[in-house]
């Protein structure tokens, strides 16, 4: 039995999978099963709880209030461009301009055991820019509430290529 002493732990990661040119329909499912790997893969651990996230997950546990879930038909991966430390009142990406929200791929969010993953594909015309923070927010944009965010130069992505932003948050 795992005693709570202090509170949860929640471990996180943010990872860029990347791929030459755009995915296939073929190529994607390969993907999510396993089968293909990106050429490279960037992994960041650690973001910060935005108090607006967090006050959200509140009200889902206990009922409260009318929250809205991050689950397939609301949550979105944004990304954008500023390296503005996080700070816990922030209400989402710091970008001033490049910021880019992208829903999640088919069957996402899953959790497997303790470990929910949420993951987003970013095609060839998608946010073109140096990817210097990321976020998870359960609307179309920073509208809604953002559970996180993470500052982390994940490098400028290429119009030639597919990144497939994902976050992992491991409960234990």
């Amino acid at each position: 039995m795992k005693e709570i002493k202090e509170g949860l732990n929640i471990k996180t990661k943010f990872i860029t999978d990347r791929f030459k040119g755009a995915l296939t329909d073929e190529q994607r499912k390969a993907y999510l099963a396993g089968k293909l790997k990106p050429y490279k893969s960037v992994v960041s651990e650690g973001n910060l709880g935005l108090n607006e996230g967090i006050n959200n997950v509140l009200d889902l546990i206990f009922g409260l209030a009318t929250p809205t879930k991050w689950d397939n038909a609301n949550a979105r991966i944004g990304v954008g461009d500023s390296d503005a430390a996080e700070v816990a009142t922030q209400t989402g990406l710091q970008a001033a301009t490049n910021k880019t929200w992208k829903p999640m791929m088919t069957s996402y969010p899953q959790r497997t055991a303790q470990t929910v993953e949420l993951r987003a594909e970013f095609g060839l015309t998608d946010a073109n820019y140096a990817w210097n923070e990321g976020t998870i927010v359960n609307a179309a944009d920073d509208s809604g509430q953002n559970l996180n965010r993470k500052v982390t130069a994940q490098g400028t992505k290429p119009n030639t290529e597919t990144w497939i932003a994902r976050f992992q948050l491991t409960v234990s």
